[in-house]
């Protein structure tokens, strides 16, 4: 993809964020009722209309590629271009008057996600990035901190249930231990708070692509690294993340890794 042609795909993500953010805004204030989806998970007219609203737009501005979208699937397409939308990441925020939602919209060409936009309405929130050219909020360029030392990092955590009863477990017990701080920010915020400097790293181990893939490139374009939690790049399979600066990241990491190894 030429460099014309992923800032007009930027655009229609940008767009596309804008829409769904009415949307949102719209049945925040009205409320809405809460279905269950076959896993047991919330949704609402919320999340379907915003994805609507997306698709519409993504449509326009690439008609050939694929979108995948947290409501309504893949609807095939040119598989070299795929965009990747969670309309409404945070729905159980969202029912119970939380407000740390989002929309995510990220773009994957060949397998390798190039651009990302993460909006958070409630907020006035969006931060975007594409491949190469940076990340962005406000209109400013963001960077991760430059932090070095694990006594000096701020870890957040967000859905960790399932490593609960992993054999990293200890390791997790032990960053927070030697850790300056430890928060659970959770959703899109912790993302945007590590991509603009203010923590360091991330662990989650329950989630899917869809909720992570634009804050991925944000989080790698702002100088950050992003990984699943045995350090593998973020893949349609992802279910997991480990995020942060360079250092702290590669410090958890080998916590997380020698653990494995300690256990086998």
């Amino acid at each position: 993809m030429s460099t014309l042609d992923l800032a007009h795909a930027l655009n229609a993500a940008r767009e596309a964020a804008a829409a769904a953010a009415e949307v949102l805004l719209h049945y925040w204030r009205r409320g809405v009722e809460v279905e269950l989806k076959s896993d047991a998970t919330p949704v609402t007219v919320a999340d379907r209309e915003a994805e609507l609203a997306i698709r519409k737009v993504l449509q326009a501005a690439l008609p050939g590629a694929a979108i995948y979208g947290e409501e309504f699937g893949h609807d095939g397409g040119n598989q070299d271009l795929l965009w990747l939308v969670d309309p409404l990441d945070g729905t159980k925020s969202f029912v119970r008057r939380t407000p740390f939602f989002s929309t995510q919209i990220a773009l994957m060409q060949r397998g390798e996600l190039v651009l990302g936009v993460s909006s958070a309405p409630i907020y006035g929130e969006t931060m975007w990035a594409s491949a190469d050219s940076g990340a962005w909020f406000a209109g400013e360029r963001v960077n991760v901190a430059a932090t070095g030392e694990m006594a000096q990092a701020v870890i957040s955590t967000g859905n960790i249930k399932s490593l609960t009863g992993d054999a990293r477990w200890q390791a997790m017990g032990g960053l927070i231990r030697d850790c300056n701080r430890s928060r659970g920010y959770g959703d899109f915020c912790h993302y945007h708070l590590l991509a603009r400097g203010s923590l360091d790293l991330v662990v989650e181990s329950d989630l899917n692509i869809l909720d992570v893939a634009a804050l991925a490139v944000i989080v790698r374009e702002a100088g950050g690294v992003f990984t699943d939690l045995d350090g593998h790049s973020p893949s349609l399979d992802t279910c997991s993340v480990l995020a942060g600066t360079p250092a702290i990241h590669a410090q958890a990491l080998h916590r997380f890794s020698s653990s494995i190894a300690r256990e086998s």
